[in-house]
Formats: C-alpha cells, sequence, structure tokens
C-alpha cells in the first residue's frame, strides 16, 4: 500500500488516514479503520500481500439525482471525521464511483479531491498503458499454461490430448491473450486461444484443435469466461446475474471441453482458474508491483497538488527496452469506459497473439518478486483493522 505509506510522510498535509471497510460501503455506513493502528513494517508487508487488506465490495453509486440520500450521507461521515481526500482503488466501475463521489464538490458544495487508483487484473481500464494487477495475473497465466502443456505433452499418447483452462475476462482478452506467451520460439507449444473480442464459431474452433492434436499429439486451450457466440450471448451465461447487474459467467470450459469430446472424441481435462490466477502473489510479475506502488505514491501526489476527478497511468514510453512513466487523465474518461484488445494483437484467425501483442505483453510480466517464505509457505501479513469510533446514526445500504 504504496499510497498509505506515502501519505503517512505529509502527515502535516493528510494527517490520518482512514480505509472503508469493504469501499465504499465502509464510508456510507461509517465503517471506517484506523490505518494507524498497524504499524510501519505491516503496512510495508502489504507489498507481498494478496487480495485487499480492507476488504472490497461489488456495490455502484447511482447518479446524485438518482440517489441524493446516499451522497448527503457520504457528506455526512467525510464531515464527522474531517475527511477531505478519497483515494479510490479498482476498475472501471470503481472509477464511475470516485468521478460520483469528486462531483460532490461542485454538486453538493462539500469541497473533496477523490483520486482513481487503477487496479484490475483485467487490464480493460482505457488511457493507462496497462493496470496494475494484469502483469502479474498473466504471468500467472502464462507459467501455467506452459507447465499443463508439459504434463498434457507427456499423457497424450494413451491418454489427455486436450486441455481447456478458463481464464477471467468479460468483455476483454487481455488475460487470455497472457495464455500465449507460454508459447514461444524457444519452446513451441500448440496453443488455442478463445478471446471475447472475436465471436465463437464452433466449427472453426474444433477444426483448429483437431489440426493441433493430429500435428502435435496434444492441444491446450485457453477460453475467456467472456467468450461469446456469433448473437453475443456468452457461452457460460446461465441467466444470473451480479451486483451490478452484469451476466454471473464462470463454467465456459466445461463446455468448450465437451464440444471436444463430443465432435473429436478426444480424451480431454478442463480447468478454472477462478481466484487462484488473482490471488497469486507467489509469483508477481516484478514489473507489476514496481508499477502498482508507483501509480499509489503518484495519487497521494495529484492530490497534494490540488487536483480531482483523475487517475494516475501508466505511460509507455519503449519496448524494447522497456520504459514507461507516470500520466495522469481525468476520469471522465476512464469512468466505464472498456478497452479491448486491438484486433492487430490477435491472429488473423482468431486463435492466437501477434507479435505485436507478444511485444506489448512481454515486458508486463518481467521479474520476480517473491514474498518472504517461512517453512515452506508464503508469510502474508492481516492488519488489525481498528474500528474508528462512530459519530453518526447507523444508514442501510
Amino acid at each position: 500500500m504504496r499510497w498509505i505509506e506515502t501519505a503517512r510522510a505529509h502527515k502535516d498535509k493528510i494527517g490520518k488516514v482512514y480505509a472503508g471497510r469493504n469501499g465504499i460501503i465502509g464510508a456510507l455506513t461509517e465503517d471506517l479503520i484506523d490505518t494507524t493502528k498497524d504499524s510501519a513494517k505491516s503496512i510495508a508487508a502489504l507489498r507481498y500481500t494478496p487480495s485487499g487488506a480492507f476488504g472490497s465490495c461489488r456495490f455502484k453509486l447511482k447518479g446524485i439525482e438518482e440517489n441524493r440520500l446516499q451522497y448527503e450521507r457520504l457528506i455526512e461521515v467525510f464531515k464527522a471525521h474531517n475527511i477531505g481526500y478519497f483515494f479510490y482503488n479498482g476498475g472501471g466501475d470503481s472509477a464511475d464511483t470516485c468521478l460520483k463521489v469528486s462531483q460532490l464538490s461542485d454538486k453538493m458544495g462539500y469541497p473533496i479531491q477523490a483520486i482513481h487508483v487503477p487496479k484490475t487484473v483485467d487490464n480493460d481500464l482505457p488511457i493507462t498503458d496497462c493496470c496494475p494487477g494484469f502483469g502479474s495475473v498473466a504471468k500467472y497465466v502464462a507459467v501455467s499454461v506452459r507447465e499443463a502443456s508439459f504434463d498434457v505433452a507427456s499423457m497424450a499418447k494413451t491418454s489427455t490430448k486436450v486441455f481447456v483452462v478458463e481464464v477471467m475476462g468479460r468483455h476483454a482478452g487481455w488475460i487470455a491473450a497472457a495464455g500465449g506467451l507460454a508459447s514461444d520460439p524457444n519452446c513451441e507449444l500448440p496453443i488455442v486461444i478463445l478471446f471475447p473480442e472475436i465471436p465463437f464459431n464452433k466449427e472453426k474452433f474444433l477444426a483448429k484443435v483437431d489440426a493441433m492434436v493430429k500435428q502435435h499429439g496434444y492441444c491446450s486451450v485457453v477460453v475467456s469466461e467472456g467468450v461469446q457466440g456469433a448473437d453475443g450471448k456468452f457461452l457460460s451465461d446461465q441467466g444470473l446475474r451480479d451486483a451490478f447487474g452484469h451476466a454471473q459467467l464462470g463454467g465456459v470450459a466445461p463446455v468448450v471441453a465437451n464440444m471436444v469430446k463430443d465432435a473429436l472424441g478426444y480424451k480431454f481435462h478442463w480447468a478454472v482458474a477462478d481466484y487462484l490466477q488473482r490471488a497469486a502473489r507467489h509469483i508477481a510479475s516484478k514489473t507489476d508491483v514496481e508499477q502498482a506502488y508507483a501509480l499509489g505514491k503518484a495519487a497521494v501526489q495529484l492530490a497534494l497538488k490540488g487536483e480531482n476527478a483523475v487517475m494516475p497511468t501508466i505511460v509507455r514510453l519503449a519496448d524494447k527496452p522497456y520504459k514507461w512513466k507516470i500520466g495522469v487523465a481525468p476520469l471522465k474518461k476512464v469512468a466505464n469506459v472498456e478497452k479491448m484488445m486491438p484486433r492487430n494483437f490477435i491472429t488473423k484467425d482468431g486463435f492466437g497473439i501477434t507479435d505485436k501483442c507478444r511485444a506489448y505483453l512481454a515486458p508486463l510480466i518481467k521479474g520476480e518478486d517473491y514474498p518472504p517464505y517461512k517453512d515452506g509457505l508464503p508469510q502474508y501479513v492481516r492488519l488489525k483493522n481498528v474500528a474508528v469510533p462512530k459519530k453518526l446514526d447507523g444508514f442501510k445500504v
């Protein structure tokens, strides 16, 4: 949590740092955490600890005109605890929440500086070259696909010939694309990738898998959870919805695997990376960790400069050697905008990544930043998360 460390270094201007327990819900319900109760050593150890130390949520603020009561409540909480800076960490929906909070200044007369700190494994935020979290999940997926492919190859003669792994990515195929890094000129592997950006064609897919197996004896398939048919329907859509009203996805791997079995008769195995891919701190990308820290520090610096409704970004300067710097983007251009895979990042047949995509992805998984180990296991920190005494009446969300 570089932004907490940076804020502590400017205690004369910022004072105490509070965290909302479970994100914006904590702010609305006045369920705040006093981060000063945790030592500098514990805060520093968050660098090596997976997941959200203060909890998270799937809750999207409506517009001020639609639910003025929520915004009046935020002002009450901010006033009661003398809060003037608001940092919100997350992806597109979080950017939208941060933008709406920033509007408290203009529309409701409360002085607040809201800075969005980008973080999403989906890598689908616009303007920024990449998002913290993505480089590490990409590394995990690339390593896992390579290792699993070696295992399938060893079994292919008399057993499994097709391995299907499902990865996250509702509309953008960045994580699926990372599976393509498993194969390179020094370690060529038969890999088929199914992207959300490419309408799924069953006949072409089966023909591709069949050709791979006949040529190599086996094949690995990386499928994004958001793969859709030509009709726009998710292959894994079971009719359920999440808290944001989005289709609840997951389960496309067995759907695809059974297609292979029914049409081609090949023995298969499938797996769903699910939480494993985004919680795998033990194999994080050093590039990713360094960028996450830099963006956290930049967020606090932007607030101290008087900025509001902005997000620090990564600006790529060069691929070889990889160079980058910190930039800044207005939240109006970030909130609710998804950055998809460019078509020239996907091979002509729609089942692989191009050299251009490889040049983009490769630097993001470079380097290792291992956590400390003890008795064979990584040592992660759990904060005290001491609650700030409440000063207001309760509030239901």
